[in-house]
């Protein structure tokens, strides 16, 4: 297993020590990983490529290594975000810059925070790809006795599940810095969940993922962990942190940053009202008081959780 870093330095250091040091300090990786600085190394003979970038950075690096792969490569994206401009997902993204067809473009998405998954313990997830057998292929490779996958058709819903997710991490996150208690927590996770399937189903998803691991699931870790880099991000702020000042303290990318702009826009595309989004974009995007944002959310006009006769949910 070959992995690949930008940065030579910490990939002398991995392949010297077998420890990741800036990412999972005291984590021994298995003997079979070895980490190269070199994208055609790793790309070379590769079955399954595993795309961990940052979102934003993900189209200009694919595009510089699209001579690499091998017609048969399989992708797996483990992004979740949005990319900014386009408001691509990032299974498109992939398809766009490598030429892959749908049978070979997946996504693994769950509640799997990589410290609990490093320490080995049990988690769930899910990969979904439109063909069955690629699906089932990359479940296999990814089985474990503590890391059980499930397969599933809807790309778009385990997708989107992910990325957006992120954005209601960001709000929960800045509640809990603000001290506002349990009771906001669960509104914002409920309510995040509701705008989460709003938009997938406009966007063709199936609703039913969203009450699964990629959806609920995911939501749930990402929103109540303190190893979420966007709950933290979105922490700093509710403490009272500049935008700027809660990049600087954040050593990893929290996704939902850039991506909420994405997703506020792909509402408006699909002629969807995301309220927790466009909040979270007032406080990180166009400088709003936490404080004042959450009045204004919480003094919207009532409405019922669900109306019409076939029971579509309200916006919140």
């Amino acid at each position: 297993m070959t992995l690949w870093g930008r940065r030579p330095e910490l990939v002398d250091a991995i392949n010297a020590t077998g420890v990741n040091g800036d990412y999972l300090p005291g984590v021994q990786l298995p003997d079979s990983v070895r980490a190269t600085a070199d994208p055609a190394v790793a790309a070379r003979e590769a079955d399954i490529a595993v795309l961990a970038v940052s979102a934003q950075h993900a189209r200009p690096l694919l595009e510089e290594w699209r001579p690499l792969w091998s017609p048969s490569t399989v992708f797996v994206s483990l992004m979740k975000g949005v990319e900014l401009g386009t408001n691509r997902l990032m299974s498109q993204v992939i398809a766009e810059t490598t030429g892959a067809g749908p049978d070979r473009v997946t996504v693994l998405s769950g509640p799997n925070l990589a410290r609990e998954i490093v320490q080995r313990k049990p988690a769930a997830s899910v990969v979904a790809c439109a063909d069955h057998n690629t699906a089932e292929r990359v479940q296999t490779a990814c089985h474990t006795a503590y890391f059980r996958p499930y397969t599933n058709s809807d790309i778009v819903g385990c997708e989107l599940g992910g990325a957006v997710k992120n954005v209601i991490a960001l709000a929960v996150g800045v509640t809990d810095g603000m001290g506002l208690g349990d009771n906001a927590k669960a509104a914002l996770v409920t309510r995040g969940l509701a705008e989460a399937t709003r938009l997938g189903v406009a966007m063709g998803a199936d609703p039913l993922t969203f009450a699964g691991l990629a959806g609920m699931g995911d939501l749930v870790a990402t929103c109540s962990s303190t190893l979420s880099r966007n709950h933290s991000f979105g922490y700093r702020l509710g403490e009272g942190l500049t935008v700027e000042e809660a990049k600087k303290a954040t050593t990893q990318t929290a996704e939902g940053v850039a991506s909420s702009k994405a997703v506020s826009a792909l509402g408006e595309r699909y002629g969807v009202e995301l309220p927790i989004t466009a909040a979270v974009v007032d406080i990180i995007h166009n400088g709003q008081n936490p404080t004042d944002v959450v009045d204004a959310l919480m003094s919207r006009t009532p409405k019922p959780e669900r109306f019409g006769d076939r029971g579509r949910e309200a916006g919140n």
